[in-house]
């Protein structure tokens, strides 16, 4: 991905906008551009798209850069209105249109808080007290924080899922989008596995698209807070609950991304990982498959088509990689009292392959003397 150009968070440009929003209400001047400073001291500085100047307020508006990420909010305006709060407050935030409000716990924020995350809310803190240092301000103002259209924006994000409603969440640790880290991904899975956790449910599915959803919820009736969209980031998942365990783990996926997991790869994505007939070959061998039989499948061209041929000859291959896969997750998972079963679809989402779960090993607990 070398050469691709890094872009910024919506937390940094929040920042940015209460910048120039703050200094505009002390001095009647809007900086333009803005300067901000972030972690690791990068200093980008913004176009202002609007700005506004009013009776005991000030707004400023920029728009979200997402350098070559393919970043749902990319483009969006992000606005920043900023009015004097009470004498010793300091800041307090608040969630304008486009912004949501956390309704269910597990996630880094209070219910009832709007969606601006805790790195967002110190970046536009310390930003607040330097302009205020500098200008003779308190530092004592209310932010209030509104992404244009981020209310339908929001509806392709996992925000609904975890019960920020109402639009976007601010967003970002270092202030720089990395194009395809999709560190947002991963981040939602996490506050996925806290939200579920938090709601007591005991048992949450992975799944690798929309049709394993499906499937996790005929099979199981799991409620929508106990799906996580894991896509390609296995690794994600098991890390995280390795941490922060659940007692039952559903992974339900296609049978080509599932290969994968099954010959050992964390990251499922095509560019990251490809599947290896060679591995589905002596996963088939183990099973008494013909010579022609293996011969076949480590000439197969997908996954798919693997399974197809065995299939035919009456060979459980889907069984077999659920296995795997499944031990493939308990290897990440040692030590954490975490049951795992594994769930293999076809395209159509029919069930081709299952592995049972079983707790995984503990050290047995000795008797009290």
């Amino acid at each position: 991905m070398s050469g691709l150009r890094y872009g910024w968070t919506t937390g940094a440009c929040a920042t940015a906008a209460t910048t120039a929003a703050y200094t505009a209400l002390l001095t009647g001047e809007f900086p333009d551009p803005v300067e901000i400073v972030l972690p690791k001291d990068r200093r980008p500085s913004f176009a202002l798209a609007r700005e506004s100047l009013g009776d005991g307020w000030a707004m400023a508006a920029i728009v979200k850069d997402a350098g070559d990420d393919p970043d749902v909010t990319h483009g969006a305006l992000v606005v920043a209105t900023v009015r004097p709060g009470v004498p010793g407050s300091g800041v307090a935030f608040q969630a304008g249109p486009g912004v949501g409000t956390v309704t269910k716990p597990g996630l880094p924020l209070a219910v009832g808080e709007p969606a601006i995350n805790p790195v967002p809310r110190r970046m536009m803190t310390d930003h607040v007290t330097a302009v205020a240092a500098r200008d003779g301000g308190t530092g004592d103002v209310v932010v209030e924080i509104s992404v244009e259209g981020g209310e339908e924006l929001a509806r392709k994000t996992w925000n609904p899922r975890l019960g920020i409603l109402g639009g976007l969440s601010i967003l970002g640790t270092t202030g720089v989008v990395v194009p395809y880290s999709c560190s947002a991904w991963i981040d939602s899975i996490r506050r996925g596995v806290d939200v579920a956790r938090a709601a007591g449910h005991p048992h949450v599915a992975a799944c690798t698209g929309s049709t394993s959803e499906q499937v996790a919820t005929t099979l199981y009736g799991l409620p929508d807070d106990a799906l996580l969209d894991m896509g390609d980031f296995a690794g994600a998942v098991l890390k995280y609950l390795r941490r922060h365990p659940i007692p039952r783990l559903t992974i339900v996926g296609g049978v080509g991304k599932l290969a994968k997991l099954a010959d050992g790869h964390l990251d499922l994505h095509s560019a990251r990982s490809q599947v290896n007939p060679a591995f589905l070959g002596a996963l088939a061998a183990e099973a008494g498959a013909s010579p022609d039989l293996i011969s076949q499948i480590e000439s197969a061209n997908t996954a798919l088509h693997a399974l197809r041929l065995s299939q035919s000859a009456d060979l459980p291959l889907g069984d077999l990689i659920a296995a795997r896969a499944r031990s493939s997750a308990l290897n990440v998972l040692t030590g954490s009292p975490v049951c795992v079963d594994v769930v293999v679809i076809d395209r159509a989402g029919a069930v081709v392959g299952r592995a049972p779960g079983e707790l995984p090993w503990r050290p047995p607990v000795r008797p009290e003397p």
